[in-house]
């Protein structure tokens, strides 16, 4: 793991993207293990191919996720609620890991 520095993630995707894959991967694979894996797919390839981490500082991260998240889910027939729902959770997951891959847990 390189030493985190909040200046170069602003430019993340240059200086810490093996660590950002390995965050996004990380909380995938915990989602997959819990949750439908059609719907987490779902989830992983139309709607976090397109969220932004960022840092928030004191080791928090925040993800930022594409307009209309719900909206951009084909193939996988799942009410809003609980689409609603996973999403969030995987969000949270994806920030955990963000902090647990930085060194921040």
């Amino acid at each position: 793991m390189a030493d985190f520095d909040p200046d170069k993630f602003e430019d993340k995707y240059a200086n810490y993207f093996p660590e950002l894959q390995q965050a996004y991967k990380n909380a995938f694979n915990r989602m997959n293990d819990q949750y439908d894996s059609e719907l987490v797919h779902a989830i992983d390839q139309q709607v976090l191919n397109e969220s932004e981490p960022f840092y928030e500082g004191d080791g928090e991260f925040r993800v930022e996720l594409p307009d209309d998240p719900y909206g951009r889910v084909s193939g996988v027939l799942v009410e809003e609620d609980r689409f609603e729902t996973v999403l969030e959770t995987h969000v949270e997951e994806i920030e955990t890991e963000l902090q647990r891959v930085f060194g921040f847990q």
